[in-house]
């Protein structure tokens, strides 16, 4: 999977609506290989992330769960460790 496409499921507030197309425009990207498509291939660049978006919406109103929601700030901060232990200390900026 993508590194850059985030879970979205189970979170308090749930996913936005621009957080759920930006994961689909990730998506596209990634399989597509493309970050910009050419003007030829732009449309159909557009419609795959609205498909995208739709079929993520609709799977995540679909799915349930018996775990407690996440919350974001400490999903952060979870994934911050995970970096600071895999690359070490950030280095300070000015």
């Amino acid at each position: 999977m993508c590194r850059n496409i985030r879970v979205l499921h189970n979170f308090e507030p749930p996913a936005t609506a621009d957080e759920i197309e930006a994961a689909a425009l990730q998506y596209v990207r990634k399989v597509s290989g493309a970050t910009r498509p050419s003007a030829a291939n732009e449309e159909a660049f557009d419609e795959a992330v609205r498909a995208v978006t739709a079929a993520t919406r609709t799977l995540l109103e679909s799915l349930v769960t018996k775990a407690p929601s996440r919350d974001r700030e400490v999903e952060a901060a979870k994934a911050k460790a995970r970096a600071a232990e895999r690359y070490g200390p950030r280095p300070a900026t000015a």
